[in-house]
């Protein structure tokens, strides 16, 4: 019988992982909480692999505060490369397949071509870069591991793009979003979808795989839709990245294909709008 953990369970995709268990039946799945299950502290690790004896150890735990992590270069890489490595050691050692979340941000995004798993990474910010390194330490590590990059998370849980704009939506006249950065909005229910029917296939196909919604969109015209769907009455202006500097850089564009996981696991993946009117209403219904 198989037995799951997951690791970074308080944080979004650890809630939504919780959420689609619980309406999929799925009773052998743990969700441990950080004092119990820290990724930097070996020592715990040993003591929570051999309790559990894993089939799946599922890592949603990251840095991902993208501007701090320019500054918190060690911490940021603590967590995203060496927690990674952690966990494939551990992973080794009990024969458990490891499920590592990772980002679009490895790639430089300087190509208006959707990324393949065979192109090349090029981060070109701390966080893409302690990302791309906890990649390259699981794949020198061990063989058995589903990374999978994602991209522009959203859900009824933590913060996000889509709570934030519902947010300063209620209480501003207009707002400027950035019109130059496209990608594909990823709504988290349906990675979570995607991780559990991954372990349920049971097809060891192992590897590095891509996932988002469909679709291609900018953040200016994800915030329209956000702001169509919820029919918030806010004027949204479109502004270039150069208008709006950050601390970290952004890829210009990050479109992932995903032909890869589709054909592989038979999956079909929503469409980021309608997605978005899911999560919307589910939203509204909770307030």
């Amino acid at each position: 019988m198989q037995n799951i953990i997951v690791f970074g369970a308080s944080g979004q995709l650890g809630n939504c992982l919780k959420k689609v268990a619980e309406e999929k039946g799925i009773n052998y799945i743990h969700f441990l909480p950080e004092d119990e299950a820290n990724i930097l502290r070996e020592d715990l690790l040993d003591i929570v692999f051999e309790k559990y004896k894993p089939t799946f150890a599922i890592n949603c735990a990251a840095y991902t505060a993208v501007d701090k992590a320019e500054d918190d270069v060690d911490l940021a890489r603590a967590i995203n490369k060496t927690g990674a490595a952690n966990l494939a050691k551990q992973c080794k050692t009990y024969g458990t397949v490891l499920v590592q979340i990772s980002t679009d941000f490895v790639f430089k995004g300087d190509v208006a071509l959707p990324r393949t798993e065979e192109d090349a990474a090029d981060p070109i910010s701390i966080y893409g870069l302690t990302k791309l390194e906890g990649e390259q330490d699981i794949t020198a590590i061990i063989d058995q591991y589903y990374t999978i990059r994602t991209s522009w998370l959203y859900s009824e849980y933590g913060n996000n793009f889509v709570k934030t704009m519902l947010k300063l939506g209620a209480d501003r006249d207009e707002l400027k979003i950035i019109a130059d950065q496209v990608g594909t909005p990823t709504y988290a229910i349906d990675l979570a979808g995607a991780i559990l029917d991954i372990i349920k296939s049971d097809k060891k196909a192992y590897g590095i795989y891509h996932y988002s919604n469909e679709g291609v969109t900018s953040w200016y015209d994800f915030a329209k839709g956000i702001f169509d769907i919820s029919g918030t009455n806010v004027k949204v202006f479109p502004i270039r990245t150069a208008e709006f500097p950050t601390k970290a850089q952004r890829p210009a564009f990050s479109v992932m294909d995903k032909a890869k996981i589709k054909s592989t696991f038979g999956m079909e993946i929503p469409y980021w709008r309608d997605s978005l009117e899911v999560c919307i209403k589910r939203l509204s219904d909770t307030q």
